[in-house]
């Protein structure tokens, strides 16, 4: 055997606890049962094992120290009457290994032990990972109402499985979806990936959306807009009255509170509707309007101070 001393990597002067931490570490990395098939360690976990039992016994220890036998334990000459019978060689012990008799851990069982337990489920982990089934990705094209307002919808996979897909309320283009276990199937009843659903939201033709609201332009007629009244007014929860105020302009915005899109928490967002004053396509109103103007003088620029 080598000398004990360069096999642990200690120094001679190392103390019973520094050559024990030492083997111990030593041992954690080169254990047979923790490189299973690696020769190069077998042979030197069978060394150091070897070095630990002899450096661990005290007399062995100060004989070698005091050059009275080699690494082997085997008397030199000048001391080979001081230094015979039993227990002269290494792993006296039962079973010829370090102290404890357990395969040379000793009292450090449980820390190897713990490792091998911790390396059998991180292999165990990745077996499992390498089986899992692989994901797949959909693209799903729902319309702006359904995004709103949420829902399911029926989905066929590449698989051939039609599945239910949940549309959250308030979801918006973009977001993906999770179907757990609804990917490729894995050999060996591993666990099966995962479906990854992308939607797609469609435009609206009159609603448009901003965070959680919801924008809409509504014409109006010159009588509405002059005198005011109640008009019929779209939402994604279907349709509602609203009183347009008298003498309403073009880009006047009302607010319809809670008619929007739902957000967390069960809040919700507003419908603006921004009016419209539409001009109705008319020669009768056109010659009114011709009659009107001059006696009345309205300049709308010179009020707004533009010219």
């Amino acid at each position: 055997m080598k000398d004990p001393y360069l096999v642990l990597g200690v120094a001679r002067t190392a103390s019973d606890d520094e050559i024990k931490k030492a083997y111990r570490a030593l041992a954690r990395e080169l254990h047979p049962d923790l490189n299973p098939g690696d020769a190069k360690a077998e042979s030197r976990f069978k060394d150091i094992s070897a070095a630990y039992d002899f450096l661990s016994d005290p007399a062995k220890r100060a004989q070698f120290d005091a050059g009275e036998i080699d690494a082997s334990g085997t008397p030199k000459r000048r001391a080979w009457r001081s230094r015979s019978g039993p227990g002269a060689g290494p792993g006296a012990g039962p079973g010829g290994g370090p102290k404890g008799g357990f395969g040379g851990f000793g009292e450090n069982v449980d820390d190897i032990l713990a490792e091998l337990f911790r390396r059998k489920q991180k292999g165990q982990a990745q077996a499992k990972a390498k089986t899992r089934g692989g994901d797949v990705r959909h693209t799903l094209t729902i319309s702006f109402l359904d995004a709103a307002a949420g829902g399911t919808k029926r989905v066929t996979l590449m698989s051939g499985r039609t599945v239910e897909v949940r549309i959250p309320p308030g979801s918006t283009d973009g977001q993906t979806l999770r179907l757990k276990g609804q990917g490729h199937g894995a050999e060996d009843g591993a666990t099966p990936g995962d479906a990854f659903i992308e939607l797609k939201v469609e435009e609206h033709s009159h609603f448009r959306r901003r965070d959680l609201d919801v924008l809409l332009d509504l014409p109006v007629t010159v009588q509405e807009a002059v005198m005011g009244g109640k008009v019929p007014v779209p939402t994604i929860d279907g349709k509602v009255m609203v009183t347009v105020p008298p003498g309403s302009n073009t880009g006047a915005v009302l607010r319809l509170k809670g008619k929007g899109i739902a957000g967390p928490h069960g809040t919700r967002g507003d419908q603006m509707v921004t009016l419209s004053v539409v001009l109705p396509d008319d020669a009768d109103f056109r010659q009114l309007v011709e009659k009107w103007g001059p006696r009345h003088g309205y300049d709308p620029r010179a009020k707004a101070g533009i010219v």
